[in-house]
């Protein structure tokens, strides 16, 4: 498939190679002239623009952080929708809100374009090697044009159905109850450490037990117990952004989210304490430090 690839970040990046080394013909384009360099000596045509990365291209891909950033890619002057053919798919693989989702669903279908939303799961490892996890909704036809890209990129694709806000929902749902099990295990952590146990014991009871084999227990407890918050996978900022996207999402649907409430304040109070940069882990820290512990 002749691919277009925007937002090459530590996520981006990743899924960039995979895309390239499955054989398919493949523009990149960033921002950041740099985050295209390691691409284009692998045989990548960098693009200069939003325009020049759409030209000829079946599918756009876009890896961005913010609402803002692919609303403006999308609307913007010399943007997707103005340099699209008819019939060309937007795939849009960040984490993005629903009302974002459905801004751009809007504005591809009064210029004949379709927009697939496949938000990834998993963190910069797993995009490396091919292994994330892909909720996909759209148009089924566009879907399925998709999927040698999902095969590529991903272990296993989740289908959500017709409308692209519905793969939102999920992606965002599945970020709340990852956030939930974060704070839990801070929670955990200070509790077993008030009573002098090593934080070691309890991670072995939690990865052997009920719940051997989750990897967010695996993964952030492990980080929690070793207090390695420096090695970042998803960091606080954008745990940040996406309790944002799920507080709207909720909003808009009238749905209570109570537990939302809780790791959203713990996040901003990472935050306060110059946090935001580390790890989602460093949620541990935050809590002991509403223990009273160092």
């Amino acid at each position: 498939m002749k691919v277009g690839f925007i937002g090459l970040g530590r996520m981006g990046k990743g899924m960039a190679r995979r895309i390239l080394g499955g054989g398919h013909d493949l523009a990149v384009y960033d921002i950041v002239r740099e985050a295209t360099t390691e691409l284009g000596a692998a045989g990548a045509r960098i693009a200069s623009s939003v325009s020049d990365v759409s030209k000829g291209r079946d599918v756009v891909i876009t890896m961005l952080v913010e609402d803002e950033s692919v609303i403006n890619v999308v609307l913007g002057p010399g943007g997707l929708r103005d340099s699209f053919p008819p019939g060309s798919i937007h795939l849009a693989m960040g984490t993005y809100g629903v009302a974002a989702i459905r801004t751009l669903a809007d504005a591809h279908a009064k210029a004949n374009q379709v927009l697939v939303a496949a938000p990834v799961l998993g963190r910069p490892d797993l995009a490396a090697s091919g292994q994330l996890g892909i909720v996909a909704a759209g148009p089924s036809g566009a879907v399925r044009r998709c999927d040698p890209l999902f095969q590529v990129i991903g272990r296993r694709t989740f289908e959500a159905g017709e409308k692209p806000e519905f793969a939102t929902a999920i992606k965002l749902a599945n970020n709340l109850v990852l956030g939930a099990a974060i704070v839990a295990q801070a929670e955990a952590f200070s509790l077993i450490r008030k009573y002098g146990v090593a934080p070691q014991v309890m991670y072995d009871v939690m990865t052997d037990g009920l719940f051997a084999g989750a990897p967010a227990y695996k993964g952030y407890g492990k980080t929690m117990v070793d207090e390695t918050y420096d090695k970042v996978g998803s960091p606080v900022q954008v745990g940040i952004k996406d309790a944002n996207l799920i507080l709207a999402a909720a909003d808009l649907a009238r749905v209570p989210l109570p537990t939302l409430d809780i790791y959203r304040d713990r996040l901003l109070g990472a935050i306060a304490h110059g946090d935001g940069n580390k790890d989602q882990a460093v949620l541990a820290r935050e809590q002991a430090r509403a223990c009273g512990l160092e």
